[in-house]
């Protein structure tokens, strides 16, 4: 992968520039650009579209409502939250509306920039501390009763879904199975529509959940 370009945008100026200095100081990193409202993060991936998008929860305008609006100007956009927000609501609202990445104010730099390039590179990234507390609330959630999802897909969703769990995009889970791509995205289309979630990431926390649930 080339240089990977970033736009910081948060509304403590401070903060902001800590994170853009520490990052621009990085080799294969370069910062682009920088803002502190939701306005200013939408005309950012109109305009310079960074490879990554460093957002805040809590600006002028909410970071969690500027998600939807960048995605549909840019469908491709990879966009970490980075925040002190670490309520399972903001966390899913965040993933399920599109963010590639969750990540707690505080972080090292050296594991930021780990984050960045593994979201880059087309990853998902939640703070393990974060990851663990939704799979908990999600697993005290489920009553025994209630009728599992899972059992709802067919077996070859099972086998999608499970490869999903693994980290596999669907170029790799077609080749793996020995079918078209396009064919997966179908699959991928009905697996998020039984199971009510709307991306990659909330598949494999579903699957890890119904896993606990029956164990």
């Amino acid at each position: 992968m080339g240089e990977i370009t970033i736009a910081v945008v948060d509304d403590h100026p401070l903060f902001r520039e800590g994170v853009m200095r520490i990052l621009s100081e990085i080799a294969g990193f370069a910062i682009v650009g920088q803002g502190s409202t939701k306005d200013e993060a939408l005309q950012l991936c109109a305009t310079v579209r960074p490879d990554i998008l460093l957002m805040d929860i809590s600006m002028p305008g909410g970071g969690l409502n500027a998600i939807v609006p960048i995605l549909e100007v840019s469908p491709t956009q990879k966009i970490i939250m980075l925040t002190v927000s670490e309520t399972g609501e903001d966390v899913m609202s965040a993933l399920s509306k599109g963010a590639k990445g969750y990540v707690l104010k505080g972080v090292g730099s050296r594991t930021l920039e780990d984050i960045v390039r593994a979201v880059a590179a087309g990853e998902t990234y939640v703070s393990p501390t974060l990851s663990a507390r939704l799979l908990s609330d999600m697993s005290s959630a489920a009553s025994p009763k209630q009728v599992n999802p899972i059992d709802d897909l067919t077996k070859r969703e099972h086998e999608v879904l499970n490869l999903v769990a693994e980290g596999l995009s669907n170029k790799r889970i077609a080749l793996r199975l020995g079918v078209h791509e396009k064919t997966i995205k179908q699959h991928m289309t009905h697996i998020f529509a039984k199971l009510g979630i709307s991306n990659r990431t909330e598949a494999a926390m579903t699957l890890r959940n119904a896993i606990t649930v029956r164990i």
